[in-house]
């Protein structure tokens, strides 16, 4: 005969009773929309990209392998020839230029992988959770900073086994390491709204057409005045001579000010154009996948 439930023993020591696990009780639950809870999460979903960018092949050599390798080549072909013309070890401009491509050429990748998480409805599935709903795109721009920052360290690394050295103190070094971060958030923002309107290979093509032009006409490879005298001015004001200018100026020593607050008015001008659309394409990705 089937025992009723108030048949069963509650005495700890016998075999029959059942074991149950209480759930732990509640206190104070966080609002969704708290300020705690945007940092929290935010923390989450960085250490989420940052360990699937860990694992993954390509960002590997796009983080370690492709500025360091560059370095060289740039270094091996043209470093005795500028240091000649220019007076000035040209390691110094070189090491700045590389961790801001770098920079560049390293948000493309995560904006496709962006792109990859909406295709497979990962962004969706993000939205309908008790998430916070900036904590994707801020936990995403988070990630980055931290990616940039290992990469600013790795060409800096590679560029002390070639001449390169903080002659201004550990300050300075300090602000020239923080200047790609910044200037690395600030492109993430806008590779991240050409990828909310555009497809994989169009982005790639148009990133890559704007990393091109940046990277040829900057003053880490000569100085301003070696290009024509009607290109000088778009070369020495364009984002990256700007913040080279004041990399240069936080380890070599030179103007530091002028082109120093020139890069914070480029980022800042970034994050105002492109900020509000990454957000809505980004909300517009989650909620319809589109």
């Amino acid at each position: 005969m089937r025992p009723e439930a108030s048949d069963v023993t509650s005495d700890p020591d016998s075999p029959s009773t059942p074991r149950w696990t209480p759930l732990p009780t509640v206190t104070h639950a966080k609002s969704e929309g708290a300020l705690t809870t945007w940092a929290s999460h935010s923390l989450i979903q960085s250490k989420r990209l940052l360990y699937g960018w860990a694992r993954d092949p390509a960002t590997t050599i796009q983080t370690i392998l492709y500025p360091a390798v560059t370095l060289l080549m740039f270094h091996v072909v043209l470093g005795n020839s500028i240091s000649d013309a220019t007076g000035k070890p040209a390691v110094y401009g070189q090491v700045p230029m590389i961790t801001l491509v770098a920079a560049m050429a390293g948000a493309v990748v995560s904006a496709l992988g962006f792109k990859v998480e909406k295709a497979t409805g990962l962004l969706g599935r993000f939205w309908t959770m008790p998430v916070h709903r900036a904590a994707g795109l801020t936990g995403r721009l988070l990630a980055e900073a931290v990616r940039v920052l290992v990469t600013t360290l790795i060409v800096i690394a590679v560029g002390f086994a070639i001449g390169f050295r903080f002659d201004q103190g550990p300050i300075a070094a300090l602000a020239m390491i923080g200047i790609p971060v910044l200037f690395g958030v600030g492109f993430a923002v806008l590779v991240t709204a050409l990828a909310t309107i555009t497809e994989g290979v169009m982005l790639v093509s148009l990133v890559s057409i704007f990393n091109t032009l940046l990277m040829f006409f900057n003053t880490g490879f000569v100085p301003v005045n070696a290009y024509p005298v009607w290109l000088q001015d778009v070369v020495e004001n364009q984002p990256m001579s700007c913040a080279i200018d004041a990399m240069r100026g936080l380890s070599y020593g030179g103007p530091v000010a002028e082109p120093l607050m020139k890069t914070v008015a480029w980022t800042v001008g970034i994050l105002l154009v492109f900020g509000w659309p990454a957000i809505r394409g980004y909300q517009r990705a989650a909620e319809t996948g589109a």
